[in-house]
């Protein structure tokens, strides 16, 4: 008889509607961990102005030099280096808001980047796709769709990260307008828009524009684009980022800026010379925004992890990731500015180094009070894959989290006084009446974890939880539902893309 259930409650299981949490904008209702104390604090802050005003940061783009130089940075053009003054990055961080609403296609998928709130991010363009079926291999343009159809479909996941891996069959110079076509019909939610080069950042601004039906002063009023910002470790900001800055900036869109700082690489191997160099660079690419336009919301970066000092090797989930995203945060609520973090594991499978680096670093940026994630699902080996069993490993790490954030609630019904008073020494509670009213909701529900005992586990095929997220991926993707989009936004975005392929290949071919 219990056999038979087993085998009933396993169809019931493969047939019914993945169960998720329901989506929800995600607010931390705990102190942020901080590792420094004010003496240390200032030291790194005011090491990290010496930096900037001794030694300087080199500018590629020379329109940002211009604007650097517009606001009384020391630029030497023969060096592309700027030196700016403790006092004027101050004054120039301050016009930065704290908080910015970011507007979704779909508005109740608008969210909050600031103040209490924290947003998860998926992975965005590694150049690998990975799952159990095809292996590791090249991204394409129709696997990266699979993969926005199953970030638009995870609820644990807020923003789509845009593109979960790089779709390189298509070409170089115009795959970005295919990734943002994809992304803006496929996906109701936020997506973070390629913004590396003048000429991408001018076509995210025009698809979002088109998206939103907008104007340069409706997108000031109210940010579409995430755009990610990365600066080239140690002390340099390049073309394509600094182009990117500008463009962004010009139209109010939130600029994600965060160095790359590896301790013992890219920076000093010590956590307090590393985090200088961090500082340094996030400021300056914080003040080149507001030499653009004052006012034009940035948020504080953080991508801070160590080398592993006998390969030269990237490593993730370590005590330096944890430390420096604590001290991170501090940063960046010394500024008044979002705080953004990463989850990352430098795992090649799906497997327990994956799942503890990933856990370590979800609880560092939480702790630390990261208000947006970057590649909060799907990442692995580094970056360079794109993972389909990932994701769903993610979500459920993602669920667990928001879920153990939610309040306790302590009251005389809570308490249960008259269900202890009913069960009495040596009961159970399975069939009280208080238990009754509650099973149903009564506590977590998991996605990917399983359950049964090691009899049933086996009977049952006794798999592991890398094939169980093969199967529910799959599940996702065989229920996903393509959001509605007005047919002339549709056939807006198709000319605009079709008309800038059209553009750039003249160009090419000139």
């Amino acid at each position: 008889m219990a056999r038979t259930a087993n085998r009933r409650n396993k169809r019931r299981d493969s047939s019914a509607k993945l169960e998720q949490t329901p989506w929800k904008e995600f607010k931390n209702p705990y102190p942020p961990i901080e590792v420094l104390d004010q003496e240390q604090l200032d030291l790194i802050h005011n090491n990290s102005l010496r930096i900037l005003s001794d030694i300087g940061i080199k500018v590629l783009d020379a329109r940002s030099r211009d604007y650097l130089r517009s606001i009384g940075a020391l630029v030497d053009e023969a060096s592309e280096m700027v030196k700016i003054d403790p006092g004027l990055v101050m004054e120039m961080i301050a016009h930065a808001p704290s908080k910015v609403r970011l507007h979704a296609r779909n508005s109740d998928y608008d969210l909050t980047l600031g103040g209490d709130n924290i947003i998860f991010s998926s992975v965005m363009c590694p150049p690998f796709a990975n799952d159990l079926d095809r292996g590791r291999r090249a991204g394409t343009f129709e696997e990266m769709c699979e993969f926005v159809k199953l970030v638009h479909s995870i609820n644990a996941v807020h923003q789509a990260g845009g593109g979960g891996f790089e779709p390189l069959d298509l070409p170089a110079e115009t795959r970005h307008l295919d990734v943002g076509y994809a992304h803006a019909t496929l996906t109701d939610k936020t997506w973070k828009f390629w913004s590396n080069g003048q000429e991408r950042a001018r076509d995210a601004i025009s698809m979002a524009k088109i998206i939103m039906d907008a104007s340069d002063d409706d997108m000031i009023a109210r940010p579409v684009i995430t755009a990610p910002i990365n600066t080239n470790s140690p002390l340099m900001i390049d073309n394509a980022m600094a182009e990117g800055i500008v463009e962004m900036a010009q139209v109010g869109q939130p600029l994600v800026i965060a160095p790359f700082t590896m301790a013992g690489a890219m920076s000093p191997a010590t956590e307090a010379g590393a985090l200088s160099v961090q500082n340094a660079e996030a400021l300056a690419a914080c003040v080149l925004a507001q030499a653009v336009r004052k006012g034009a919301p940035v948020v504080y970066g953080s991508y801070l992890t160590n080398v592993d000092m006998r390969t030269g090797s990237p490593v993730f989930g370590t005590p330096v990731f944890a430390k420096t995203t604590w001290a991170s945060g501090q940063l960046a609520r010394r500024y008044g500015l979002p705080f953004r973090s990463s989850l990352n594991t430098g795992s090649n499978l799906v497997d327990a180094q994956a799942a503890y680096e990933t856990e370590m670093c979800l609880w560092a940026a939480v702790m630390g009070h990261a208000n947006i994630i970057f590649a909060s699902a799907g990442w692995l080996e580094g970056g360079l894959s794109g993972s389909y069993e990932k994701l769903i490993l993610d979500a459920e790490l993602l669920q667990l989290m928001t879920e153990s954030f939610q309040p306790m609630v302590v009251n005389e019904d809570t308490l249960g006084f008259n269900a202890i008073k009913e069960v009495g020494p040596g009961g159970h509670f399975f069939g009280s009446s208080h238990t009754l009213e509650r099973y149903e909701h009564a506590f977590y529900h998991p996605i990917l974890t399983d359950t049964r005992n090691y009899e049933t586990w086996s009977e049952q095929g006794s798999e592991g939880a890398e094939n169980r997220a093969n199967r529910l991926w799959k599940k996702l993707l065989s229920e996903y539902e393509q959001p509605p989009l007005d047919q002339s936004v549709d056939d807006a975005l198709k000319d605009f893309v079709a008309r800038r392929k059209s553009e750039i290949r003249s160009r090419s071919a000139a």
